[in-house]
């Protein structure tokens, strides 16, 4: 692939006249709690997604794409630096608490962890930029504040991002965001941060540009204008009747179906800006010259928080240990390379990103940075790429409902560790994708063949444990239990169900969004 690359780099650049405007440009799509199934083009027959599944029938599309983390900064870190969380130390979102911090009815302590992007590392973005690219950031960071932003990870312009993981004013202007200005008052902050980066593309159509769209979206605090929720609750009305959304899965209700009105609207606006975007390198002429990568930085959020989707048939969400916390919508559409409507099923992750954008550029490989990634340009071409094994740490609690576990796949094999009693699940994806049967009992040489391998990948990297809480105790855990499986899941069944009543609104203003709309 090398070899035709570089060819086809010098016959453009033969046609335009320069080398540097025969390097593809890159817009690099990521969206926060976006689940696999959030999408029509993914099967959701609730939301609608017309501009994302335009995308995504345009290129590759990846069945099996993960995130690194069940939750949000250490996937976000394994975009920028190519590597597994275990490795560069960033295994739970910043600003989460850890050792005796923790003040929960847990049996461990989560684990300490590194709460910034090393500065040591070469991000994907230094490397663009030392090639000679224009890069740009917008939207959420959530890898540090001052001294570790975008600008400080090799970002020239950065629109919103800073230490926050969600949108301090809300999903309206004001926004009270302290690297970005307040829109006109109501403005919707996805669509903006959408046309930001419209304006970027515009502004540097004549120059190698690495852009990357880092929606807030569709994460909490869940608001959407009136309009969207009217829609969507008609919608709702029209599908079968739902009696009970929550069953309890071990430690929290999980929702079941998907007809929140309020999310719905979400997955709409972020659509809507995709939409601007790709419009906008239409426009320009750049869509056959531009590499257009989407993917989402955990799964949906079907438990704590707004518990706001499901990932049926995937089992769990965002923090949780099973694929419905860590598969998702994984596209990739450069046309110079990949034919439309394509597939692929090979197991791939976002530490991937790092290297496969640098030779889609033609730009040499970093091997010692993305040490876990790999190129996935074989893929794209229809080949094929070495079996490796996959591994993710997540060494904490979460208010999702996820225990501290670390996991492997290999193959269509995957074993889940868990860390408060030792115990293992094993599953084969294959079959059972929706990982029902655990099949560590009657296949056990199997499962402890991956449970050292797993071990033995963490210890190389130098990956923190939790250790048992001192004050720990049984009979606060059950009845913390107990509330959850009554009052909580009746709580959550019925303000679900009100959301969906003619007239309802969540307070005079819908979260300031009427007060104009975009």
């Amino acid at each position: 692939m090398r070899a035709f690359s570089i060819l086809s780099f010098l016959v453009m650049a033969l046609l335009t006249g320069s080398l540097e405007a025969a390097r593809p440009n890159v817009v690099l799509i990521l969206v926060d709690d976006m689940g696999l199934h959030d999408l029509s083009v993914e099967g959701s027959d609730f939301y609608q997604s017309p501009n994302i599944d335009k995308l995504a029938l345009g290129g590759m599309r990846f069945t099996q794409g993960y995130a690194t983390c069940r939750v949000c900064s250490p996937s976000r870190a394994s975009i920028q630096l190519g590597q597994f969380t275990a490795r560069h130390g960033i295994t739970n979102w910043i600003g989460a608490r850890s050792g005796m911090q923790w003040n929960r009815e847990d049996r461990l302590l989560p684990a300490e962890y590194v709460r910034a992007l090393p500065a040591e590392d070469v991000s994907i973005a230094e490397a663009m930029k030392e090639a000679g690219y224009n890069t740009f950031f917008a939207g959420k960071w959530h890898l540090g504040g001052d001294g570790s932003l975008p600008t400080d990870h090799g970002y020239d312009i950065n629109v919103g991002g800073h230490h926050r993981g969600s949108p301090p004013g809300g999903f309206f202007s004001p926004y009270k965001n302290p690297e970005m200005d307040d829109g006109p008052a109501g403005e919707s902050l996805t669509l903006r941060l959408g046309r930001e980066t419209a304006a970027f593309i515009r502004e540097n159509r004549d120059a190698p540009f690495f852009a990357m769209l880092s929606f807030y979206s569709v994460h909490a605090p869940v608001q959407t204008t009136p309009a969207l929720w009217e829609k969507y609750q008609a919608l709702a009305a029209l599908r079968p009747a739902v009696h009970e959304r929550f069953r309890i899965d071990r430690t929290l209700p999980v929702r079941q179906v998907q007809d929140h009105p309020v999310y719905a609207g979400m997955v709409e606006t972020t659509d809507q800006a995709v939409g601007t975007v790709l419009d906008t390198l239409d426009e320009c002429g750049l869509t056959q010259s531009t590499i257009v990568i989407f993917t989402s930085d955990n799964g949906g959020v079907s438990s704590g928080d707004a518990y706001a989707t499901s990932n049926l048939p995937l089992r769990g969400g965002k923090g949780r240990q099973w694929e419905g916390g860590i598969r998702e919508p994984f596209y990739i559409r450069y046309p110079a390379v990949t034919k439309s409507e394509s597939t692929c099923d090979v197991p791939v992750t976002g530490a991937d990103f790092y290297p496969t954008i640098l030779e889609l550029c033609g730009l040499d490989l970093k091997p010692t940075q993305h040490v876990d990634g790999i190129s996935l340009v074989p893929l794209l071409q229809g080949k094929s790429i070495a079996d490796r094994p996959l591994y993710w740490h997540y060494p904490h609690y979460d208010n999702q409902g996820g225990e501290p576990s670390s996991l492997i796949r290999v193959g269509d094999w995957k074993l889940i560790h868990y860390y408060e009693d030792g115990r293992d699940e094993l599953y084969d994806l294959a079959v059972d994708p929706s990982e029902t049967s655990d099949l560590s009992l009657t296949h056990p040489a199997l499962t402890r063949k991956m449970r050292d391998q797993l071990q033995s990948w963490l210890m190389s990297v130098n990956a923190k444990y939790p250790e048992p809480d001192p004050r720990y105790s049984p009979e606060k855990t059950e009845a913390k239990f107990r509330r959850i499986q009554t009052e909580l899941k009746a709580r959550l069944e019925q303000s679900h169900a009100r959301m969906l009543e003619s007239g309802w609104r969540p307070n005079p203003s819908w979260w300031g969004s009427n007060i104009t709309q975009d």
